[in-house]
């Protein structure tokens, strides 16, 4: 597949140029219709939502806040009234809002008005929840209210509603993060064009993916967090997997080989760790599906088919591009050195002796990784799920300003009122009941309609506050039973509490999901027990860190006044769910195309130690290179607007550091180190039943059988000062890897190895007090000499 769209990169090209151009000309065309359905069954919020929704079908839905100060003077005043007014009754009149409560009129009108009389505010209830208002009518709302403005008078609004048209417009943090991912390229390859490439295939998956999402919104429902989640996810896969296979391609290039075959090459091993890695994601985002939170199924969708035409780009897009560049893929002064000759593998870089440094000491550098993932994830024992609320959004915007008017003018429990729906029972006792219950601080009952009533609870402290929380335990529990009435607590605090409690009872089953469906392609993939066992606790100690840094900023408060995001509070109850997919998903891309290289190794040379330090010699480069481009994109997301956003985005960008940079590049080969060649055992029965895919190549065919050995290669293995090396490892192997003939060197460092047929082969020599090197060897008619001379710490890379 790779030669084919090499080999017919315009037609390629074409296709994707024009599948790009035409679903987004289709989805422009079409429009939008995302669909939030939030809905949590068997929970007591959704009997009280469902109740309001029968007896009062146009004042069930979302209310939002209007709030004016006065500089001087009071609300009450006629110059103050006759602006306000109006515009209320102007609200009160459009289609699709159930009632507007102002504080000029009706019996609790003149609680709607602050103590001193500066501030007041008027309630507009719409006839949907928040996500379900259109947006058109939300900004008439925010229009005729902000009409109303004038010298010494302000004018805020607060709510879900209004917070939804409030977010900055789109492309920002998308921009950003796509700038700081090709300076961290151009730094890498030292080559515009190859810099380019990753960036390209990005916006080619993430483009296709968000047009082809718009247009399923139309058939099923989708939220609009899923285009977000879905540029967020597909922008860090889709240049972290063209920069995997454009590396390998660009080392191709370096040891003298066609661009052709370079790229085809790239593409039969990178390309293929890719497939695995984009299906490991994609099982982590679907593992959402177990918690039966029908939220969260758009959100698989759009996310999913986002990766996967990332990995379709990456896998058919990016040969045909490395057609179009050839060589050019290479900075002008590596092509220079490339015209003198193939350029001779560097055994002395930063990742080769860092490898050989976790080879020596692997018990010392595991337990130093395990310390610090272990404090940075002590946070995590105080995690508490919660919702956010306009206290976070930014302090230049309106549902900010309504938020803090509220909080000075009537306490900060108007900022989150709960509402007590009942059917049956002594209302009037109920009342009296929950007046008298600790932390509340206002109650109003509504006229009953078709037999329901509706008790406004205002409490005495914030919606993010454990205080509040336990208030409504306490009036489910005991004041509502104590009272003998029938009834249900709602409104959006109470929703989101029942949110967060529904997520972490079905967090366990999700996590053993996730983890249970990667393990098995993992096993599929590396035919072996502890690779996928290793990744399963390591993909948990990341997560566990990650949510500890994620508390320690969003829940304690540390560091949050640089992000710019509000007060500290409880971590949103959905970000579990999501973060954790995607986090699970990312952090097996890099154990795939890790360990995909050790185990390269391992099927050619059945030596363990030189596995792991091969594979983390040669990739801990790229994948630190891809970790801190992800990172990149992810802080970026600080800059959307969207607390949920922002919290995801620096939740991920921490996980991605630590997975890349102390468990990947310490950790794991540590581990991998001390647990020797059981790192590739599995069961002979397993073996024989489990079907066959493979991350590597298929072999090529071995050389025609001949009577005998044709030739042979023998020398005598040295040392820098000349000794002999004696029990020196020395193996010959195919130009692809495939072992011929194994021998240990004698007493005077001399050995011999069987070659069947004339051709180029590899010969690697290894001794365990010295070090390891590997070369490429031309065999002619006859024998061949070649002596090899080895110094302490050695480790060449070359496969």
């Amino acid at each position: 597949m790779a030669r084919w769209c090499y080999r017919h990169r315009l037609v390629v090209l074409l296709l994707w140029v024009g599948a790009l151009f035409g679903l987004g000309f289709s989805a422009t065309t079409a429009g939008t219709d995302y669909a939030n359905v939030f809905s949590l069954p068997d929970t007591d919020s959704k009997s009280a939502y469902d109740l309001m929704q029968k007896a009062f079908p146009n004042s069930s839905g979302d209310t939002d806040t209007v709030v004016w100060k006065v500089d001087s003077g009071s609300v009450k005043d006629q110059s103050v009234r006759s602006r306000i007014q109006p515009a209320l009754d102007k609200i009160a009149d459009m289609k699709g809002v159930g009632g507007v409560t102002g504080p000029y009129s009706g019996a609790r009108g003149a609680t709607q008005i602050s103590s001193d009389g500066t501030i007041a505010y008027a309630q507009v209830t719409f006839a949907e929840q928040a996500n379900a208002v259109p947006k058109e009518l939300v900004q008439n709302v925010v229009d005729t209210a902000r009409d109303a403005r004038q010298d010494g008078l302000h004018v805020e609004l607060g709510g879900q509603a209004v917070q939804r048209v409030e977010e900055p417009p789109g492309g920002i943090a998308e921009g950003v993060g796509i700038l700081a991912a090709a300076i961290v390229l151009f730094l890498a390859f030292g080559s515009f064009y190859a810099a380019l490439l990753p960036i390209g295939i990005a916006i080619f998956g993430v483009g296709t993916g968000l047009f082809s999402t718009q247009l399923l919104s139309h058939a099923t429902d989708i939220p609009d967090l899923a285009p977000l989640l879905a540029t967020l996810i597909g922008l860090g896969v889709g240049i972290d997997y063209a920069l995997f296979i454009v590396t390998r391609h660009r080392r191709g290039l370096q040891r003298g080989l066609d661009p052709e075959e370079s790229a085809v090459i790239a593409l039969n091993t990178s390309g293929r760790a890719v497939l695995f890695a984009g299906g490991t994601v994609c099982i982590a985002l679907a593992g959402m599906l177990v918690t039966n939170l029908r939220f969260l199924d758009g959100v698989v969708v759009g996310t999913s088919l986002t990766v996967v035409l990332s990995v379709l780009a990456a896998t058919t897009l990016l040969p045909a591009l490395l057609g179009f560049l050839g060589p050019r893929v290479l900075s002008r002064k590596q092509r220079r050195k490339l015209a003198d000759g193939p350029e001779p593998e560097r055994t002395d870089n930063l990742a080769v002796r860092w490898s050989a440094a976790v080879q020596k000491r692997p018990r010392r550098i595991a337990a130093f990784a395990l310390v610090v993932m272990a404090v940075l994830a002590f946070p995590v024992l105080s995690l508490r799920l919660g919702a956010t609320d306009q206290g976070n959004d930014n302090t230049s915007t309106t549902t900010r300003k309504a938020y803090d008017l509220l909080a000075d003018g009537f306490g900060p429990g108007f900022n989150g009122p709960l509402q007590v729906v009942t059917s049956s029972g002594d209302t009037a006792t109920l009342v009296k009941d929950i007046q008298g219950t600790k932390d509340v601080a206002q109650v109003a009952a509504l006229p009953p309609t078709d037999g329901v009533t509706v008790i406004q609870v205002v409490p005495k402290t914030s919606p993010q506050s454990v205080q509040t929380d336990d208030l409504i335990d306490t009036l489910r529990d005991k004041v509502i039973p104590g009272a003998g009435a029938t009834g249900h607590v709602g409104g959006v605090t109470a929703i989101s509490k029942d949110f967060a409690a529904v997520t972490g009872d079905r967090l366990p089953l999700f996590v053993a999901t996730i983890i249970g469906l990667s393990f098995l392609l993992l096993l599929l993939a590396f035919r072996s027990l502890v690779v996928p066992l290793t990744a399963a606790l390591m993909n948990l100690i990341a997560a566990a860190a990650s949510f500890g840094v994620l508390v320690a900023i969003f829940q304690w408060g540390w560091g949050l006044d640089m992000l710019g995001l509000g007060k500290e509070g409880p971590i949103n109850a959905f970000l579990p769910v999501i973060m954790l997919s995607l986090l699970f998903g990312l952090s097996m891309d890099y154990q795939v195309f890790l360990v995909s290289r050790m185990h390269e190794e391992w099927v050619h040379t059945k030596d363990n130690a030189r596995a792991v330090r091969v594979g983390l010699a040669e990739t801990s480069r790229v994948i630190n290179s891809a970790a801190l481009i992800m990172v990149c994109v992810f802080l970026a997301f600080v800059l959307s607007g969207n607390s949920g956003a922002a919290t995801a985005g620096v939740g991920l960008a921490a996980a991605v550091a630590l997975d890349a940079f102390i468990l990947r590049t310490a950790l794991v080969p540590a581990a991998m180190h001390l647990l020797g060649n059981s790192n590739w055992w599995l069961p002979g029965w397993l073996d024989k039943g489990l079907p066959h895919l493979a991350v590597e190549p298929a072999e090529e065919p071995a050389p025609a059988a001949v009577e005998g050995p044709s030739s042979a290669v023998h020398g005598f293995v040295r040392t820098t000062e000349g000794e002999p090396v004696e029990g020196a490892s020395v193996t010959l192997l195919t130009a692809g890897g495939r072992q011929l003939d194994r021998v240990e060197s004698l007493a005077d460092g001399s050995y011999i190895v069987s070659v069947p047929a004339p051709g180029t082969y590899l010969l690697a020599t290894t001794a365990t007090s010295y070090g390891s090197i590997a070369r490429k060897v031309t065999v002619a008619d006859g024998p061949l000499v070649y002596d090899v001379e080895l110094a302490e710490g050695e480790v060449d890379v070359v496969n």
